[in-house]
């Protein structure tokens, strides 16, 4: 028995060494009842899985109530346009942690990708009212519509800070930046003068009114610098 294995093996080689393996390895295969070896697969026509989607649904299986894997998961599936998938995870990851400003942003612009503009206005709405009760929560909330790029959520996010709390250096600030940031000088201008009026003690708002061709004193600064760095 010994003798006939080694034999096998030795015709095996002597196939290899001329080019017939996988022909040899058809009938091994066959005779053993497993499925012949499959044919090359060409890499290019065929894209590899998405590692991080299977990444990320693994983290899940450690631990499913982590609200930012959730969130990871849902701007996967938002940017593959999987609209159910990552509505899902958008709002998964809201119930584990209410406050996730980016995950309800997200939700919103997924609703607007996908053609549902009643539904974006109507979740907006509810985001806005939720945050006004505090001016820090609804300028993170503002913050995160200005980066999706839907100005006009983030703006009146800003706007209800401001009237929210209109002796808020912080809102009125925040408000000023986004006007200056889409080129509207004079509103820009307004808020950021009244933020400065409200907290002096910002240079770098100081620098955003001095580029506007206001010139203001920082306490703690000397006059003549920061006019030179602010003309």
């Amino acid at each position: 028995m010994t003798l006939g294995c080694r034999d096998m093996s030795l015709v095996a080689r002597g196939v290899v060494m001329q080019g017939l393996l996988g022909c040899v390895l058809m009938m091994l295969a066959g005779c053993a009842g497993t499925e012949a070896p499959a044919p090359p697969v060409n890499r290019e026509a065929v894209p590899a899985p998405d590692s991080t989607e299977a990444q990320l649904l693994a983290r899940l299986e450690e631990k499913f109530e982590n609200p930012q894997v959730h969130y990871e998961l849902a701007r996967v599936y938002h940017k593959s346009q999987n609209w159910t998938k990552a509505e899902r995870y958008y709002i998964q990851a809201i119930s584990f942690e209410p406050g996730n400003k980016a995950a309800q942003a997200g939700l919103v612009k997924m609703f607007a990708d996908s053609g549902d503009k009643a539904k974006a206005e109507e979740f907006a709405s509810a985001y806005i009212r939720q945050a006004g009760i505090s001016v820090k929560e609804t300028l993170r909330l503002g913050w995160e519509f200005e980066q999706l790029g839907m100005d006009d959520y983030a703006l009146r996010s800003y706007r209800v800070a401001v009237a929210t709390a209109p002796d808020s250096d912080a809102a009125n600030k925040q408000l000023g930046l986004y006007y200056r940031r889409k080129g509207d000088s004079a509103n820009a201008k307004q808020y950021l003068m009244r933020s400065f009026e409200l907290n002096p003690r910002q240079p770098d708002v100081a620098g955003e009114l001095g580029r506007l061709g206001v010139v203001v004193q920082t306490p703690g600064i000397p006059e003549g610098p920061l006019e030179e760095k602010t003309k």
